[in-house]
C-alpha cells in the first residue's frame, strides 16, 4: 500500500497534519485506537494565545521561557506564541465551539492557569481537547483523501538508502495489522510521528494506555536524535481514588481559586512558593510529593467548595460529573489528589517545521522536542503545539521537493505474528512502571538511576528473546518501545548534574550556571531486523537544538 503521507497517531497533531495536507496529497493515519483513546481527547483546560486586551505575544513567550527553566529556544517559542491568534482561527473554521465570554461571540472566555501572567486560556467548557479532536475527527473522516487505518501497530520505520549517508531516506513503516493478525509495509513519501508521549511508563499516568513512546523510540532506533527526555512533567493534581482510573484534575481548577489542603485544612503552597497554588507544575508536583512524604499520605486535597455550585457546574462540567460518580462532590468540600505523570517535554530533536535527523520523517505533538517545552511545559502550550506544527509540517512536506522514488525495503525477520502474548508480558510492564516510579519519578538520586538501568537493561534482553522466537504482538510492541524509552529517560536523568524544571536529583540539588539541552545520540549504528544498517546522516541537522 503506498501513501503520500503516511501519519501514526490521530490525536489532536496528526489530525491536524492530515487535514492540512489532504487537499493536494493522498494520507493515511495509522492508529492503535481510535482518536477519542489519544491524549489530546483528554486535555481539559484548552489552549493557550494571547489573546485578551492586556496580554501580548512578549508575554506569553516570556512565561513560557520562565517556565521552562532556561531552556526552552527561544526562536521556536516566539515562532509557536506568535502562530497562536491563527491556530485559534483554523481550530473554529474547522468547527471547534469554544466558550464564549459571557455566552456572547465573538469575543471568547479566557481562563488562567499555573505559570501564566495573564487569563489567556481558550477553552470548551473543561472539556477542549474533547471538543477539538471530535471537530478535527468529523472532518478527516469524510474527507476522500484521508484512510483510517485503525488497530495498527508501528513496528519501525523502512528505510532506504545507504545507511549513515545522505542517501539514507524514510520511505515508510513496518506494520502489525492486529484484525488480520499479518505484518506488512506502507510505503510513503513522508512519514508523520505524531503517536504522543511515553506516559504509560510510569506507574501512575493521565496518558491513555496507548501512550507508550513508540514514536520515539522507532526514531532512535532509526537513528534519529533526542532531547530532553529526562524532563517529565508529573501533574500536581490528579483524582486519587482506589475505585478509579488516573484522572486528571484541571489546572483551572487551581486557576479559578482552587486552594491545596492537607487533611487537616491547612494550606501548604504558599510555604513552598510565592505563586502558591498558581505557581508552575514542577512546583506543585515536589510540593504536593514533599508533603506527602513528610506526612506519611497517600494524597493531599484540592478545594474549590467556596465557588458557587453553578459556576462549578459551568466552567467544570466534566470534573465535577467524573467526581460524582465515585461520590465526591467537589462544591459540597475539598476533593482528594495527587501528583501522576502527564506530559513527556522531551522526544524526538526536530526543527520548527517538524523535520527530523532523517529525511523524509516529520514528528510532531508530544513525540517531537521543538524547544517549546524545555524543563518545564507552561501549561496549555502542549495542544497549541499541536496545532500549530501539524500546520508547518504540512506546508513544509507540500512545499518539499518530489521524493525520492520508493526503494523495496526488506520485511521485517520474524515476521510471524502470534494469537497470544507472552504470559509474562503484563507482569514485566507493571514491574517496569513501578521501577520508573520508585528510582526516576518527581525525586530521583543517582543510585536509584543506577539501578533501573541495570533492571531495564536485563528486561529489553528478555523482550529481544521473547521477540526473536515468539514473534509480533500488539502488547510485545509496546513493552519494546516502553523499555527504550524507559532506558532513555534514565539515560539522560543520569548525566544531568544538576537539578532543573522537571527534573529533581537528590544528589544535584542545585541548578547548574548554564542550561543545556541534553542530546542523546545513539553511540553505533543500528540495524533493523532486515539486517539493514540505521544510521544518522551527518549532513542533516534540525534548525532547533
Amino acid at each position: 500500500m503506498k501513501y503520500d503521507v503516511l501519519i501514526a497517531g490521530c490525536g489532536l497533531a496528526g489530525l491536524t497534519a492530515a487535514l492540512e495536507l489532504a487537499a493536494h496529497r493522498r494520507v493515511a493515519i495509522l492508529a492503535k485506537g481510535g482518536a477519542e483513546h489519544s491524549a489530546s481527547h483528554r486535555a481539559q483546560g484548552g489552549i493557550a494565545a494571547a489573546l485578551g486586551p492586556d496580554d501580548s505575544v512578549d508575554e506569553h513567550v516570556r512565561d513560557t521561557l520562565e517556565a521552562g527553566g532556561g531552556l526552552c529556544d527561544p526562536q521556536a517559542t516566539r515562532r509557536i506564541a506568535a502562530d497562536a491568534r491563527r491556530a485559534i482561527e483554523w481550530l473554529q473554521a474547522q468547527g471547534v465551539a469554544f466558550t464564549q465570554a459571557d455566552g456572547k461571540p465573538p469575543a471568547l472566555h479566557l481562563t488562567r492557569e499555573g505559570g501564566h501572567g495573564r487569563r489567556r486560556i481558550v477553552h470548551a467548557a473543561d472539556a477542549t481537547g474533547r471538543a477539538m479532536v471530535a471537530a478535527l475527527a468529523s472532518q478527516a473522516r469524510q474527507h476522500p483523501n484521508i484512510t483510517f487505518l485503525p488497530r495498527h501497530y508501528a513496528i519501525d520505520l523502512a528505510i532506504s538508502g545507504p545507511a549513515g549517508t545522505p542517501g539514507a531516506r524514510c520511505n515508510g513503516l513496518h506494520v502489525f495489522d492486529e484484525d488480520r493478525g499479518r505484518i506488512e509495509t506502507l510505503a510513503a513519501s513522508h512519514v508523520v510521528l505524531a503517536t504522543g508521549g511515553a506516559g504509560r511508563v510510569y506507574a501512575h499516568a493521565t496518558a491513555p494506555a496507548a501512550a507508550t513512546g513508540d514514536g520515539i523510540a522507532m526514531a532512535w532506533r532509526a537513528g534519529c536524535r533526542v532531547a530532553n527526555l529526562e524532563f517529565i512533567q508529573f501533574h500536581p493534581t490528579a483524582l486519587y481514588h482506589p475505585e478509579g482510573d488516573t484522572f486528571l484534575i484541571s489546572e483551572a481548577v487551581r486557576g479559578e481559586g482552587g486552594r491545596l489542603l492537607l487533611p487537616d485544612g491547612t494550606r501548604f503552597m504558599p510555604a513552598h512558593d510565592a505563586r502558591a497554588e498558581l505557581a508552575p507544575r514542577d512546583v506543585v508536583a515536589r510540593a504536593i510529593d514533599t508533603e506527602m512524604k513528610r506526612h506519611g499520605l497517600d494524597c493531599v486535597y484540592l478545594d474549590i467548595s467556596h465557588q458557587p455550585r453553578a459556576f462549578l457546574l459551568e466552567h467544570f462540567p466534566t470534573i465535577h460529573a467524573h467526581c460524582a460518580k465515585l461520590g465526591l462532590d467537589m462544591a459540597a468540600g475539598p476533593i482528594p489528589v495527587a501528583p501522576a505523570a502527564h506530559y513527556t517535554c522531551g522526544g524526538v530533536l526536530t526543527d520548527t517545521a517538524g523535520r527530523t535527523d532523517l529525511p523524509g520523517l516529520y514528528a510532531i505533538g508530544e513525540t517531537a522536542c521543538t524547544g517549546l517545552h524545555g524543563a518545564n511545559r507552561l501549561a496549555s502550550n502542549s495542544l497549541l503545539e499541536c496545532v500549530v506544527m501539524g500546520r508547518a509540517a504540512a506546508r513544509a512536506m507540500l512545499q518539499a521537493p518530489p521524493a525520492h522514488a520508493w526503494a523495496p525495503v526488506a520485511p521485517v525477520s520474524g515476521a510471524r505474528a502470534v494469537a497470544c502474548a507472552h504470559p509474562l508480558l503484563a507482569a514485566r510492564r507493571q514491574a517496569l512502571r513501578e521501577l520508573m516510579r520508585d528510582d526516576a519519578g518527581i525525586v530521583r538520586a543517582n543510585a536509584g538511576l543506577a539501578r533501573a538501568a541495570r533492571r531495564i537493561a536485563q528486561w529489553q534482553a528478555e523482550a529481544q528473546q521473547w521477540w526473536t522466537h515468539d514473534g509480533v504482538s500488539g502488547e510485545l510492541l509496546e513493552l519494546r518501545n516502553l523499555l527504550q524509552v524507559a532506558a532513555l529517560i534514565v539515560q539522560a536523568a543520569a548525566a544531568r548534574p544538576e537539578s532543573r524544571g522537571a527534573h529533581y536529583n537528590q544528589d544535584w540539588p542545585q541548578a547548574l550556571p548554564d542550561a543545556r539541552p541534553s542530546i542523546l545520540r545513539h553511540p553505533h549504528p543500528l540495524h533493523d531486523h532486515a539486517g539493514q544498517a540505521h544510521g544518522l546522516p551527518e549532513t542533516s541537522q534540525p534548525e532547533a537544538a
